[in-house]
């Protein structure tokens, strides 16, 4: 039978220890401060402008802008933790709220007692978009080859839902939502018509990367050119209010071939 060392002993006590104490740790659950969450109910105004900044019942903040999802929030470890945003309390009491918001600056609020506030909210409708609501549509007639030929583009609205993090007047993180469009192009040679086809955002997965694609419209198409290749279209896929885009040239041949190259970001 073999032997330790007293010190090798005392060093497998130790390992053992500390694997146990490793092995049993939890996560600490956060506690939440229900007095301070019973004393957020209600709408919150600016208490130098007087508007509205949001309104909170229940477990959920609501917000005036009909674009802004509302976000389920909690008070816990002296913060105003938003969705997945936290922001420090400075100051609460049942009629003042202050709090530091992203940037640091100091957002001071007053709960405000006049009914008509809670015309600002409606949340009976699911929130708006800012984008296309109707079906947009554009032709033209262009002649190649002495051979006339016709392109149409349609831009249908759906419901298809792309949200987007912007941070409001209050430098508060808020979830927009928007819907996303399919564009439908159809060529006609004469009175045939050689090609019809919807276009969505995802077949531009190969020219956009997918972070900035999962954020992005397709906003617009717009006919560029025709030339022994085929008619040239470029696509717009776009983060909604935003200056970032991505042009897509989409080639359809005569043969209905279509191919895709980025033209621009």
């Amino acid at each position: 039978m073999s032997k330790f060392s007293p010190f090798i002993v005392l060093l497998l006590v130790v390992a053992l220890a500390a694997c146990k104490g490793k092995s049993g740790d939890t996560a600490v659950p956060v506690v939440e401060n229900r007095q301070a969450k019973a004393m957020l109910q209600g709408i919150w105004i600016d208490s130098e402008t007087e508007e509205v900044s949001f309104r909170i019942k229940g477990d959920t903040v609501y917000f005036p802008d009909s674009t802004s999802m509302p976000a389920y929030f909690r008070v816990a470890k002296d913060s105003f933790m938003l969705g997945t945003q936290s922001y420090p309390v400075v100051k609460q009491a049942s009629h003042l709220f202050w709090f530091r918001n992203q940037n640091g600056d100091i957002i001071k609020l007053m709960k405000s007692d006049d009914p008509n506030d809670v015309l600002s909210f409606d949340h009976q409708a699911p929130p708006q978009s800012v984008t296309v609501t109707e079906v947009m549509k554009k032709d033209s007639v262009v002649v190649f080859n002495g051979e006339r030929y016709h392109w149409y583009i349609a831009i249908n609205p759906t419901r298809y839902k792309v949200q987007k993090t912007s941070y409001n007047d209050d430098g508060v993180g808020v979830e927009n939502v928007y819907y996303d469009n399919i564009i439908h192009i159809s060529l006609f040679h004469g009175a045939d018509k050689f090609f019809w086809r919807d276009f969505r955002k995802q077949m531009y997965s190969q020219q956009v990367p997918a972070q900035f694609l999962a954020q992005a419209i397709l906003s617009n198409m717009t006919y560029s050119r025709v030339d022994a290749k085929g008619f040239y279209f470029n696509a717009m896929l776009c983060i909604p209010d935003g200056p970032s885009c991505y042009v897509v040239e989409t080639r359809i041949g005569f043969n209905g071939e279509v191919d895709y190259k980025l033209l621009e970001r």
